[in-house]
């Protein structure tokens, strides 16, 4: 008697193995989120939060303290979001804080609101805001160390007496002298502060720097007096840093304008040389032809293949059922069957060459199913035993005289 293997129980994969198959991919998504943090922290890190010198900002370059301490003193900051509210205000009366981080103030905004206003403080002004509200003033660099003292009538820079590092200077040059433009704080023949009156009638005072004005240098040397006389003479501020809204879209340039006037030719040129090519390669190599090539592939390959694919997958009723196939197309032909005959037909030829039971029979040839790894090791095996049987049932009696044409035993 012969001891049977007990039936491994058919299981789902654990999440273990789900996991080691898809290993490749969870990587790659692991590294493309780290790759995301990461540059989320760099920019946080490189990029300065909230607007420049906004009234509202805490951080080293807003300009929340000075907003405070003007408040305090009894100076209403009105923050301002668009250049028609900044207009209203300085028809008002306010003086006008204005700080263009992005450049986007066009020229005749600018001059509508030298137009309206009385005092216009600029922090860092760009070329626009020199050319219209103070023409021969121009940019001059940074400034080499701390400013001289004030040397101007100026009051508030008088109060200040002198500036920390980090200042940028203005120069003046003679028309701009002509205009009774003037300047404070010299820094070699620039100064990090220059007033007069614009074209407009709006006295202008530019600082060349945000330094006087930002939480992170505002209480450096006379930073914080300079601010706070500039922006505390009155008893109104509009608080007025130009936004994307304020840009004017219909003078902005086309991608036409932005492009230079030999890519046309070229582009051009390159879609006739690509279509020129694609002509050429086409005509070389002739119209397309269909041919169906030999493929030899070897039946072992072919099984093996098709193997680790039912292993793969689990599939153990369909690898059996091949074997089961196969097996039943040999034993009818060992059993000189016809090619018509059924499975019924093969597995009563099978239970009267072997003796077994025809349900015993059918069972391992057609119904019965594996439940696990060995019990399909065993059923393949009960199959080949049981085709073996029929082929030795189907030999010659070894006993019988195949020389007597009657086939009589000796």
């Amino acid at each position: 008697m012969t001891a049977t293997a007990t039936p491994a129980e058919a299981v789902t994969p654990r999440l273990r193995t789900a996991l080691r198959r898809r290993r490749t991919w969870i990587a790659i998504v692991l590294v493309l989120l780290g790759g995301a943090a990461l540059l989320v922290v760099l920019q946080g890190t490189v990029r300065a939060p909230g607007a420049p010198l906004a009234a509202d900002n805490a951080a080293p370059v807003g300009a929340q303290a000075l907003a405070r301490v003007l408040a305090a003193q009894g100076v209403e900051v009105e923050q301002v979001r668009s250049l028609d509210a900044a207009r209203d205000a300085a028809r008002d009366g306010a003086t006008v804080f204005l700080h263009d981080d992005l450049g986007v103030l066009d020229r005749d905004g600018l001059r509508g609101l030298a137009a309206d206003a009385d005092l216009i403080v600029v922090a860092r002004p760009d070329f626009a805001a020199l050319e219209v509200l103070a023409p021969g003033v121009r940019l001059a660099g940074l400034a080499d160390g701390a400013p001289g003292a004030a040397s101007c009538e100026l009051p508030a820079a008088e109060r200040a007496g002198a500036l920390s590092d980090g200042q940028r200077a203005l120069a003046v040059d003679d028309d701009a002298e002509a205009a009774r433009f003037t300047g404070c704080f010299p820094a070699g023949d620039a100064f990090a502060v220059v007033s007069g009156t614009s074209p407009q009638g709006a006295d202008v005072v530019l600082v060349g720097a945000t330094t006087p004005f930002a939480n992170a240098t505002i209480d450096e040397a006379g930073n914080a007096a300079l601010a706070i006389g500039l922006l505390g003479s009155r008893d109104r501020v509009a608080w007025y840093l130009p936004g994307p809204g304020d840009a004017d879209a219909a003078d902005a340039p086309t991608l036409g304008e932005l492009m230079p006037g030999w890519t046309t030719p070229v582009l051009v040129l390159l879609v006739v040389v690509t279509v020129v090519a694609g002509i050429w390669r086409g005509r070389r190599f002739g119209p397309l032809v269909v041919e169906d090539l030999p493929v030899h592939v070897p039946a072992s390959e072919t099984g093996e293949g098709r193997a680790r694919l039912y292993a793969r997958g689990s599939a153990r009723l369909r690898a059996l059922d091949q074997l089961r196939i196969a097996a039943i197309r040999r034993l009818a032909v060992a059993l000189r069957l016809p090619r018509s005959a059924d499975v019924d037909a093969v597995v009563a030829g099978v239970a009267n060459a072997t003796g077994r039971a025809a349900a015993d029979v059918r069972a391992l040839l057609v119904d019965e199913e594996p439940r696990g790894d060995a019990d399909l090791v065993r059923l393949a095996r009960a199959v080949d035993d049981l085709e073996r049987a029929v082929h030795e049932t189907m030999l010659p009696d070894p006993g019988l005289d195949t020389t007597d044409p009657t086939g009589r035993r000796p």
